[in-house]
């Protein structure tokens, strides 16, 4: 029963490809079971990537969510015999102020929204995983230093998972990517475990779900988000773990996810949960809630042998 719980496609995400529908459509064609629609919400205009400047507007990406929405019920409706789909967001935490934009969709779109990714992917207002001339530059901002640009991440991650407790919370060392040392397990730095300690354990006091996240073996890491280290962390907290592809287009869907099992295999997890609106959330009932499925009994799917 393999699923994906983080996703994106080109029709609402300038840096990915291929319409929503056709990511669907592939996800269907590759025996997925669940898929969590997570296109990014809006951003202020200072925030925009190079491929949005001069494209969009502020008012015209809160537009593009709105699409977004109503595409996104009409394929759930569309192709419900067929795969669950699952109605969510992934949250621009950029700065304290983005809980305004946040908590706005989840006003606006309340009934609709089952779920949502909670993530971070600026430190000091500065873009850490878009290339390496921005991440040098949030570098620079830290102190100079990957381990001190790694302690504001986390800080930062803090403040975003104690202002929303998210359902899921994506690729949390994300960090890792741009820097000098992209395989690290944040070895003989103290501080920075010390708070990666922290967010885990606050993630695990609320039922919230970490990622496993493909894209990290697509983009040449030696393993998925999060590291062997913080997983073997979170699971002797009973922190419960979700997997996801975090697909940008067809080509990426389910990509990499027989490396994605041998990982969990090695990391002791026994269990994956996944979205399931017929259960109610216990923290939050705004959500869905999910049931989970044994390692022993996923890994007897098929698509575990696709490349």
């Amino acid at each position: 029963m393999p699923f994906s719980h983080h996703s994106h496609s080109g029709q609402f995400c300038a840096h990915a490809e291929n319409t929503l529908e056709e990511v669907v459509q592939q996800v269907i064609s590759k025996g997925f079971r669940v898929l969590a629609l997570t296109e990014h919400i809006y951003r202020p205009e200072e925030d925009f990537y190079p491929e949005e400047q001069g494209v969009y507007t502020a008012a015209s990406l809160k537009e593009r969510f709105s699409d977004y929405v109503v595409e996104a019920c009409r394929l759930q409706h569309l192709y419900s015999s067929k795969i669950q789909i699952i109605i969510g967001f992934e949250a621009e935490w950029i700065r304290p102020s983005s809980e305004d934009d946040i908590r706005d969709v989840l006003s606006q779109y309340a009934g609709t929204i089952q779920m949502f990714l909670g993530s971070v992917h600026h430190v000091l207002g500065c873009p850490i995983d878009f290339d390496r001339e921005k991440y040098e530059q949030a570098r620079e901002k830290a102190g100079g230093t990957d381990e001190q640009l790694f302690l504001h991440y986390f800080t930062e991650m803090n403040v975003m998972l104690r202002a929303l407790n998210p359902p899921v919370v994506g690729h949390f060392d994300l960090i890792r990517l741009k820097s000098d040392s992209p395989n690290t397990q944040f070895e003989g730095m103290e501080a920075v475990w010390e708070r990666i300690r922290d967010n885990l354990e606050y993630i695990a006091s609320y039922g919230g779900i970490l990622e496993l996240n493909s894209a990290a073996l697509r983009k040449g890491l030696a393993e998925p988000y999060p590291c062997m280290a913080v997983c073997q962390h979170f699971l002797s907290l009973g922190g419960r773990f979700t997997i996801s592809d975090d697909s940008h287009g067809i080509a990426q869907v389910g990509t990499h996810y027989n490396r994605l099992l041998e990982f969990i295999q090695r990391v002791g997890i026994k269990e994956i949960w996944y979205a399931d609106p017929t259960k109610e959330r216990q923290y939050d009932t705004r959500f869905c809630g999910f049931s989970s499925i044994a390692v022993r009994d996923l890994e007897r799917d098929p698509i575990w042998s696709a490349p």
